[in-house]
């Protein structure tokens, strides 16, 4: 396994340099710069201002600066944020962040392999269909059109719920429900699809054959087979759920890193874009590593030599 661990790991290091290098050059080509103001700033200031930051400097030349900064761990100051790091703001945001995904996939694991389990032993009947169904719709409306209905509806109109901040139990709910509904679909529809397979194959109906329980031939046999897809949807599904709170924290107002990014995008604040784009690309080259040594644990079969 380590020796694994080693090769996806060496693979994955041209990956981020690829991502680093794509979007470093592309937010250079979009129009405006970190400077422009609708009140104009003028020239030997805008000069002092680029030399202060190297913008004066050929494309080339900036990048390999960045390179070498972020091999030191720095992703360089902020143009927005004055008097911070991107890496402060970062370690700052991405807490917040991570408690909010790590929120909305435990709620979607839970709901989703239960629903999928309860469709697949219940195939071709009206609780498998509206299953399936209202899985359906789940993927099909994305988060940041569901968060803006619950918050009219729950926040709003009845008053149930906060509808911004963080720190209290009750901030929690609609953001967390936001983003985790199209994970809850997926996860359902693909959990129901991998458990029927399971439940048709020889090994299951050997230990039904042999008098088992249908509880422990569910628990040792069918489940954890089932469970090898859905492992490899989890890899990406974490960190695209941690990276898809990026608009459900701007629209309930949570402080994390997404409000960050937003407004950098806004103001042309190359670093701190730049640092969360690498930030979470790593993430996600890191969470579908650790998709692929979990499936060692869930399938014997499975071996890294």
């Amino acid at each position: 396994m380590l020796n694994f661990f080693l090769r996806r790991l060496g693979g994955a290091i041209p990956t981020l340099f690829i991502i680093i290098a794509i979007s470093f050059f592309m937010i250079r080509l979009a129009p405006g710069g970190p400077f422009a103001r609708e009140r104009q700033v003028p020239p030997e200031v805008l000069a002092a201002l680029n030399r202060q930051y190297h913008l004066d400097e050929p494309l080339w030349q900036q990048f390999l600066r960045y390179i070498g900064d972020l091999l030191q761990g720095d992703f360089g100051p902020s143009f927005k944020y004055k008097d911070f790091r991107v890496t402060d703001l970062i370690l700052q945001g991405f807490p917040t962040s991570l408690q909010l995904g790590l929120l909305a996939i435990s709620l979607a694991l839970i709901i989703g392999l239960s629903l999928g389990i309860w469709a697949a032993l219940r195939q071709n009947t009206i609780v498998d269909y509206t299953t399936m169904g209202v899985s359906m719709l789940g993927i099909a409306v994305p988060n940041f059109v569901v968060a803006p209905v619950l918050t009219l509806i729950f926040g709003l109109m009845l008053g149930w719920l906060p509808v911004g901040g963080w720190g209290h139990p009750a901030n929690y709910v609609l953001p967390v429900i936001a983003l985790c509904l199209s994970q809850i679909a997926s996860i359902a529809r693909l959990m129901r699809a991998s458990m029927i397979e399971v439940l048709r194959s020889n090994y299951v109906r050997t230990a039904h054959a042999k008098g088992l329980p249908e509880r422990i031939v569910l628990r040792r046999h069918a489940i954890r087979a089932a469970l090898l897809p859905v492992v490899s949807f989890l890899g990406p599904a974490i960190a695209n759920i941690i990276t898809g709170s990026v608009v459900i924290e701007q629209i309930f107002s949570i402080p994390g890193i997404g409000r960050y990014f937003v407004q950098a995008s806004l103001n042309r604040d190359y670093t701190m874009v730049m640092g969360v784009t690498v930030f979470y690309g790593a993430l996600i080259i890191f969470c579908n590593l650790l998709a692929d040594l979990a499936y060692g644990l869930l399938d014997p079969k499975v071996r890294y030599d």
